[in-house]
């Protein structure tokens, strides 16, 4: 694979994983990042869990052991230190009273380019976040979605087992999402998004499946018939989708070049690694890299 002219990180967060926003600037640099979208992620009280204390900002826990997750505050006071490294992303619970507003508010007061991320404990059709959607397309917002799905089946038994750390529901509630809102950019992520790459998502007991792609993949249809939705290729689950099968990997970015962007979720550069393995050519990596991410949201002044 060719180098590409630029890079831009289109999914990432700060103060997150014991490292603060001098950290992320260093990584960014170590890694030809030119500058990355910063996103939020609020949590509710269905989102909240004991294993967030491993990688949240423990200086924001309230008194009852509860966290806000990654809010917008801390996002704008990285900005203020770095104005040129970072686009500000911002997505409201959407069980929030007046979630819309908010997220009108934020993007006139405070310049916000993204909504996202949205991870949510609600299905994406529930009618609350379909205002926000909407909102968010009014405003020219792309907005970044988290999928893990509620249920997968019994490795022993083959039937359903309810998936306690789920985010917006399933493949399903995401096409409604996608037809409700036609004017909204959708970004897909997260392993919900990616285990329908191939087609035995609905066989496969494993959280990231692993083994050659197969045909049917639903991806592809909901691809092929909703311009509207793009994706990120950010975190374990983007690359292991692709790194599990090579050859199918090379033709999938080839195909759907003009909506998938480069993103990391975290440090490191494994994805920048599997990604120069494939035999991709100029035009795709630099849609990928940063063209598409630019035609989405334009670049920090």
């Amino acid at each position: 694979m060719p180098a590409p002219s630029r890079i831009v990180d289109a999914h990432q967060h700060v103060r997150w994983h014991q490292r603060d926003e001098h950290h992320l600037v260093a990584d960014l640099d170590a890694h030809g990042i030119g500058y990355a979208w910063l996103l939020t992620w609020q949590l509710g009280a269905a989102e909240q869990s004991p294993e967030h204390a491993a990688y949240l900002d423990p200086a924001l826990t309230l008194p009852d052991g509860s966290h806000p997750g990654i809010p917008l505050s801390a996002l704008l006071a990285v900005r203020e230190k770095f104005p040129a490294r970072c686009v500000v992303g911002y997505c409201p619970h959407p069980l929030w009273p007046h979630a819309p507003r908010l997220l009108e508010a934020a993007h006139h007061m405070h310049g916000v380019r993204v909504c996202g991320e949205w991870k949510f404990r609600v299905p994406f059709d529930d009618p609350r976040c379909l205002a926000l959607f909407r909102q968010a397309g009014k405003l020219g917002l792309p907005v970044v979605l988290h999928l893990d799905v509620q249920y997968l089946p019994d490795p022993r038994t083959g039937a359903p087992a309810y998936q306690p750390q789920w985010y917006g529901g399933g493949v399903g509630h995401l096409e409604r999402a996608l037809q409700a809102c036609p004017e909204t950019t959708f970004i897909g992520h997260a392993p919900g998004f990616w285990r329908e790459i191939s087609g035995e998502a609905d066989a496969c007991p494993a959280p990231y499946p692993h083994g050659p792609v197969t045909p049917g993949g639903r991806l592809y249809r909901l691809f092929d018939t909703y311009p509207n939705l793009c994706a990120d290729l950010s975190a374990g689950s983007g690359r292991t989708a692709l790194a599990r099968d090579p050859a199918h990997a090379a033709a999938f970015l080839t195909r759907y070049a003009d909506r998938l962007l480069f993103g990391r979720d975290y440090y490191g550069r494994e994805l920048h690694d599997f990604l120069q393995t494939l035999p991709l050519d100029p035009a795709v990596v630099e849609k990928i890299y940063w063209r598409n991410a630019e035609r989405l949201v334009a670049a920090p002044a």
